[in-house]
Formats: C-alpha cells, structure tokens, sequence
C-alpha cells in the first residue's frame, strides 16, 4: 500500500476510534437498542413483519458500529505497516 493510502486509513482510523469514543453516539447507540427492544416487547403476537423489521433495525445498528470498529483496526494496521516502511528504509539508507 502507498504512504498515501496508509496515511489515509491512519486518518480514518482515528476518526472512527474518535466516535467510537464519543460518549454522545454511544448514548445514541444504546437509546436506539432500548427503543428497538421495548417495541419489540410491545408488538402483538400476530405482529411477525414488526418483529422482523426490529430485528432488522437492530442489527443495522450492530453492523454500523461494527465497522467503525473495523476501520479504526484498519487505521492501526495501516500506522503499523507505514512504521515498518519506515524502519526499513532508515535501515536500507544507514539511518539509525
């Protein structure tokens, strides 16, 4: 991968672990599973297409999160491997 292109995922990375962090989205996150749930309990028997769109809706939220939470693994990776780009051309050059 170019610097460019690490650099890039270093940067998305930080931001993602940043909303991960966000006490304000984790607020939101856990508001909206509560709300998705208590619906949930309140649909009526016969209610399957309810039920479903609820299960649906709830993991949505789960993929969403999850892939902020892959891209800031992505970021971390990308930091490791431009660290090592970096070493081995310092070693390659005599820079120590």
């Amino acid at each position: 991968m170019s610097d460019d292109k690490l650099q890039d995922a270093i940067g998305r990375g930080a931001r993602a672990e940043r909303l991960l962090a966000d006490e304000l989205l984790r607020e939101c996150f856990a508001a909206l599973e509560a709300e998705y749930l208590k619906a949930w309990r309140a649909t009526a028997a016969r209610d399957t297409d309810a039920r479903e769109r609820l299960w649906q809706a709830t993991q949505v939220l789960g993929r969403v999160r999850d892939h902020l939470v892959a891209i800031a693994s992505n970021g971390k990776l990308a930091q490791r491997e431009l660290d090592d780009l970096q070493d081995k051309r310092s070693r390659r050059f005599g820079i120590i």
